[in-house]
């Protein structure tokens, strides 16, 4: 049984075809093709995007949608994470769709599973199916040619799941990355790097914004989001009329990650990113339940 764990658990011509599936689904050409497929989510930490676009993605193939309440289940008994995935794996379900605070958690389940375990996030990092449709929607929007554009990731790339599957998945098929974080937020890197945006933003294509992510920093790094947002927050004044696309997985904090007149400028795609996040997780479902 195949997994998604990571952007690299697919290679280049697997990818090329799951994006011209989700180029027709997004079309609205589908059918119930999942009908008496079984699909479980496994969300350990909030999700209000990935799950729900999940979700939809499977009804729209007609596969029915089990979502355990991980607040009632019985790992608040103290069942291991590997007993509770092999007891639903008993059950039968085509694939188990996880994410979890700790890094290499799906990859520990899959070892476990005869069902597909598909990554919805793990800690810091990976996000493969965000990645993909971060890919799809840059693809779109350039007629399908993408090498040789510049992106510029900006924000708590250290702590980003988001942007460790970008980084592999965007250099793959020709983009250049250019990483834009506080010496604090900058990992250990043979990318190009800068502190500060203005040195760059005449020379990329494409801006994907970052949430900062408090909730994995071990100490305070600024004394307030308002301080990072002052050096860090994509603004229409620091855009102005430049030939850019504007990207952010999600949740944007507003004025902090992107400002309330970008967030509403026909340049930012967070709107598109979601729409098609429903068609490129069709996609992974086709070729993970399918297409085997």
């Amino acid at each position: 049984m195949s997994h998604l764990i990571r952007t690299d658990d697919f290679s280049t011509a697997e990818i090329e075809a799951l994006l011209e599936d989700a180029e027709r689904f997004s079309q609205g050409g589908f059918h119930r093709i999942l009908q008496d497929r079984i699909i479980i989510t496994l969300f350990f930490e909030n999700s209000t995007r990935t799950k729900s676009s999940f979700e939809i993605a499977a009804k729209r193939l007609g596969a029915e949608i089990v979502h355990l309440d991980v607040a009632r289940s019985s790992t608040k008994k103290g069942e291991t994470l590997v007993d509770t995935a092999m007891n639903l794996d008993a059950m039968g379900p085509h694939a188990i769709i996880v994410r979890h605070q700790n890094a290499g958690v799906p990859q520990i389940l899959s070892e476990h599973t005869r069902a597909s375990i598909i990554n919805a996030g793990d800690g810091a990092h990976a996000h493969p199916t965000q990645a993909l449709l971060d890919l799809f929607t840059i693809r779109r929007h350039f007629g399908g040619d993408v090498k040789g554009k510049r992106i510029a990731i900006v924000g708590d790339i250290k702590n980003s799941r988001v942007a460790n599957s970008n980084i592999e998945l965007l250099r793959r098929f020709g983009m250049e990355v250019i990483l834009v974080a506080p010496p604090q937020f900058m990992p250990q890197t043979r990318l190009e790097t800068t502190y500060n945006i203005r040195d760059i933003i005449d020379n990329v294509d494409i801006i994907m914004s970052l949430r900062t992510q408090t909730e994995r920093h071990s100490a305070q790094t600024y004394a307030s989001l308002k301080d990072y947002a002052s050096d860090f927050c994509i603004t229409q004044e620091l855009v102005g009329d430049r030939d850019l696309i504007i990207l952010h997985p999600g949740p944007v904090h507003r004025n902090i990650d992107i400002d309330d007149a970008l967030l509403a400028d026909p340049r930012c795609k967070v709107l598109e990113q979601v729409a098609n996040g429903v068609s490129v997780r069709m996609a992974v479902l086709k070729k993970l339940i399918h297409d085997v």
